[in-house]
């Protein structure tokens, strides 16, 4: 599979979606120990993302879905995470250069973001414009493929960055996840003192209408 592909941050509350796409003819260079992202420290993933972003013989190509997207009544999750597969191979595949006489597909294999991952590998492949592209897609594919656990660093990375950025702006926002205790106080602190929420936030996520209904709630007992 000379492409994989990965994503991070479809569950957050706060933030975009990454997903990245790792080309390489030849896996065998990839460096050790590469697997799926969540099985890495933070700076085991820092590591080995910026070994594979200095590897010339490897094309790298990232999507960001934003919060903007994610809101979006006329679109859906699984419909981005499908967008985010295309943007990402695109994006890595696009410059590198084929033999004129090459007629075999570039192919590739994605960790599927559906239930049905023959589903999911069928809208990957309509929703990305180049041509010649055959994708594949399973479960737990970052940790079967080297190439996609090598995309699943490569977005995670990203994603904490981008998380990161918001956390020296704001103060600690937490990892963006509804389940995390920090990421909560910050949505109820700073809704409670701006009377909106974050510009970075989902707004249609449930957490955050949860939030909105507290803060006014709270304001009416107020009175």
């Amino acid at each position: 599979m000379p492409f994989g592909v990965d994503e991070a941050g479809k569950g957050p509350v706060l933030g975009s979606m990454f997903a990245a796409a790792v080309h390489c003819e030849e896996p065998s260079v990839l460096p050790d120990g590469i697997r799926d992202s969540k099985r890495l420290s933070p700076e085991r993933r820092e590591e080995l993302a910026a070994t594979l972003r200095s590897d010339d013989r490897l094309a790298i190509g990232v999507a960001e879905i934003t919060p903007a997207r994610i809101d979006d009544p006329e679109t859906d999750m699984n419909s981005l995470a499908v967008a985010a597969h295309a943007e990402a191979i695109e994006a890595a595949i696009d410059g590198l250069e084929r033999d004129a006489d090459s007629s075999s597909p570039v192919s590739g294999l994605c960790d599927a973001c559906d239930t049905d991952a023959d589903r999911f590998a069928r809208r990957v492949t309509a929703a990305c414009p180049l041509e010649d592209l055959s994708v594949d897609a399973r479960h737990g594919a970052d940790d079967d493929s080297p190439l996609v656990g090598a995309a699943s660093i490569i977005a995670k990375v990203e994603r904490d960055a981008h998380i990161a950025g918001f956390a020296d702006e704001y103060g600690p926002i937490g990892s963006g996840y509804p389940g995390d205790s920090t990421t909560r106080e910050f949505l109820a602190s700073y809704v409670t003192e701006h009377r909106e929420l974050p510009p970075f936030a989902r707004d249609s996520w449930s957490t955050c209408e949860q939030v909105l209904a507290d803060a006014e709630q709270t304001g009416l007992e107020q009175f």
